[in-house]
């Protein structure tokens, strides 16, 4: 269970990445059209604790970019998830109250690799959840993880009333991004967050497994302003709920507000599920301090009129979910 020492006022960022220097974060974010700032690699804790101590930020919690270990079901990716998981725990036992983590998961296909990995990144490493991607597999061989495939796991999840922080994969469109300005992280991935999460719900797995408590990365994409939409054309095209219960499952994600807070986008997110399914994160060190400050100062000043709801949503909410 987490344990939150707490500074008044403070935050947990629930939206924190991990680089470790296998991964080559550079490289993987040329081949998908985004430049990470290049003063935050090569990564270590101490570029993050000085960005979490400018933006008071009491702890972080780490999580892997989507899609990595990368490749098909095997031994060298189990293996690859146990090293990352490891490493995360070393960095969180290491600066205690500072860090925990979303423990990675081998390729879901890997039934029972994964599930291996769930008990030893939760029971034995004290991970505070797992990270997911949206989808696992390549082009037409792909699968999203409402897929019937990955059931096992789920119900795995759900008897742990585990949390779940769903990440959107960078997987490119059939078409090329339309300039180097928006590229897969700016237009792809806010629509695989979507996509992932309407696929749990018309397919009936997010009422399924209630207990399973799952956190949309950056507001959830595209999910709050579509959800609608997919509430009566699938209806349409036959899902069996009816629209009130579609928009009501998705009402029960979680969503992190990293690289998404804006007078706009919060309004509506009040308005579609309420501030206590709101969580700060930052999505640093994927992005600079400048554009964490920019977005960090936009959710300070729509919250300002109430210090309480403030609280909540940059640290209580987060709290709450991780101690439960």
């Amino acid at each position: 269970m987490a344990q939150f020492p707490r500074n008044d006022p403070s935050r947990i960022d629930i939206h924190h990445h991990i680089f470790p220097a296998s991964i080559d974060k550079a490289g993987l974010s040329e081949k998908v059209g985004w430049c990470t700032p290049p003063e935050n690699l090569p990564w270590n804790p101490d570029i993050s604790l000085r960005a979490m101590d400018r933006l008071n930020i009491q702890t972080a919690v780490l999580s892997l970019p989507a899609g990595l270990p990368p490749g098909p079901a095997s031994e060298e990716n189990r293996t690859a998830a146990r090293r990352f998981n490891e490493y995360a725990a070393r960095i969180c036992s290491d600066r205690p109250g500072r860090f925990g983590f979303f423990a990675c998961l081998p390729n879901l296909s890997d039934t029972q690799g994964v599930l291996t990995e769930i008990a030893h990144g939760l029971d034995d490493l004290k991970a505070w959840g797992v990270a997911m991607s949206s989808s696992y597999g390549d082009a037409a061989e792909a699968k999203y993880i409402g897929d019937d495939a990955f059931d096992p796991i789920w119900a795995e999840l759900d008897r742990r009333a585990a949390v779940v922080f769903l990440h959107g994969a960078q997987v490119p469109s059939s078409t090329p991004y339309p300039h180097p300005y928006l590229g897969i992280p700016v237009t792809e991935v806010p629509n695989e967050t979507f996509k992932a999460a309407a696929h749990l719900v018309v397919t009936g797995k997010k009422r399924r497994w209630p207990n399973v408590r799952i956190i949309l990365a950056h507001l959830g994409g595209s999910t709050p302003f579509l959800a609608p939409r997919v509430a009566a054309l699938s209806k349409h095209m036959g899902c069996p709920l009816s629209p009130e219960e579609i928009v009501e499952d998705f009402k029960t994600f979680y969503f992190d507000m990293a690289l998404s807070s804006h007078e706009t986008t919060l309004t509506a997110m009040r308005a579609s599920v309420g501030d206590d399914r709101l969580l700060f994160g930052t999505d640093f060190p994927a992005v600079s301090m400048d554009t964490v400050e920019w977005y960090t100062k936009n959710a300070d000043d729509f919250f300002a009129g109430d210090r309480d709801e403030l609280e909540h949503v940059m640290y209580r909410n987060a709290a709450g979910l991780l101690q439960q």
